[in-house]
């Protein structure tokens, strides 16, 4: 597998996308945007709404319940030049910040960077009702990748309710234009519970109340588990070979009873977009660490980008039986959710520990999303793609999406 990995080079993954089917608007219907079905070598199509009538009743749907946060914060400093803070993280890891009161620090993009001189401290105001509310940022450091800012705001209110009040929505960076009203809703999912995302979990973006009620009333079942998308998930691979990309770590969270639901051995799991599946195949490399007694769980639990190679090595149980013994591992420490970073890189040649299917959108040339398509398709991608662009589908968040079925 390791030396497949060293073989792979990113112009393979590379195809011509027309910019005019590039959907940089929503339909006006969630679940109005096309399917394109693909089991083995039959294609078929259709639409969201008529999902339920593609999936067996023995499916069940994994979705990421996470919450895009206003993560653009626009400032201007003394010479009212413009600067832009992009949220990209918690500078300690840990969402919670979120929630924190009064001040919080996290890394972030600077656009204008080099108008922020000496130390100077950017000031927003708003008015509210009988309420004045002043939000300041404060250089704190420059790292490698980004800058450390920390936020102070004079009201008892939570992080995330500051950001809805000053920030604006994290539209895709080919998306140029300013958010919308429209995007504010259309650009986060129904079940959003979990705040955390700087960027959407897309393939999610297509599902409304009703068609998940049509599911239910199939008989298929529902799981969430949570995975904070971040800014990492436009970067194109920009190496000429696929094994000196570097992934961004990513967080995720999943409950007890969600793993204990994933158990079912007569359940297909289909997880609903790529960020979905890698949570599901590294919490069973993380699984399969604790089986064999590599590691404890640990208040942050970690997988490397190419840690699952090394794992490969190992005894590799059903995903049955390493979630078991997670569930068990979980309950002997009164533990109701399992919580850290995935850096996994899925490429071709993966062998998938969880999911039997994906449902996913359209991606970009040659990015890691579409390395997951190829992992999963192999070289049928081409084709796919191809008949994708001749039967016009919309591309990327906005757009169309696709149903695998392994």
């Amino acid at each position: 597998m390791e030396s497949l990995l060293t073989r792979l080079k990113t112009e393979e993954f590379d195809y011509s996308l027309p910019s005019d089917l590039i959907a940089y608007e929503p339909l006006e219907k969630r679940d109005a945007s096309r399917l394109m079905v693909i089991e083995k070598n039959e294609i078929k199509h259709g639409y969201y709404n008529e999902l339920h009538n593609h999936l067996s009743a023995n499916a069940r749907l994994v979705f990421n319940n996470t919450k895009v946060i206003a993560a653009r914060l626009l400032f201007k400093n003394l010479q009212h030049a413009n600067i832009e803070i992009f949220l990209l993280e918690p500078e300690n890891g840990d969402y919670a910040s979120l929630h924190q009161k009064e001040t919080s620090t996290w890394k972030c993009l600077i656009g204008g960077a080099k108008k922020w001189k000496n130390k100077e401290v950017l000031i927003k105001q708003i008015n509210e009702e009988q309420l004045t509310i002043n939000l300041s940022a404060t250089l704190v450091e420059k790292k490698d990748d980004a800058f450390v800012v920390t936020f102070q705001w004079n009201q008892s209110l939570a992080f995330y309710e500051i950001l809805e009040r000053f920030g604006n929505t994290p539209l895709p960076p080919y998306i140029k234009r300013e958010a919308n009203i429209n995007d504010v809703n259309r650009y986060q999912t129904v079940f959003a519970t979990s705040e955390g995302s700087v960027a959407a979990p897309t393939a999610g973006l297509h599902f409304t109340n009703d068609l998940l009620e049509k599911l239910r009333q199939k008989n298929i079942q529902l799981s969430y588990l949570t995975l904070h998308v971040g800014a990492g998930t436009f970067k194109p691979v920009t190496t000429s070979s696929i094994a000196e990309h570097t992934m961004h770590k990513e967080f995720f969270e999943v409950t007890v009873d969600s793993i204990a639901a994933l158990c079912d051995a007569s359940s297909n799991i289909i997880p609903v977009g790529t960020t979905s599946l890698r949570t599901l195949e590294s919490l069973y490399w993380i699984g399969l660490k604790l089986y064999h007694g590599i590691t404890g769980l640990s208040a942050l639990n970690n997988l490397e980008q190419w840690e699952h190679f090394k794992l490969m090595k190992l005894e590799q149980p059903s995903y049955i039986t390493i979630f078991n013994h997670l569930l068990e591992v979980m309950k002997k420490n009164g533990m109701q959710t399992i919580h850290g970073h995935t850096g996994i890189c899925i490429t071709p040649g993966y062998n998938y520990k969880v999911a039997k299917g994906l449902i996913t959108n359209f991606h970009q040339p040659q990015s890691t999303l579409l390395l997951i398509i190829a992992s999963m398709l192999g070289d049928q991608w081409k084709n796919v793609y191809k008949i994708a662009i001749e039967e016009k589908y919309r591309f990327l968040s906005y757009g169309d999406g696709m149903l695998i079925l392994m």
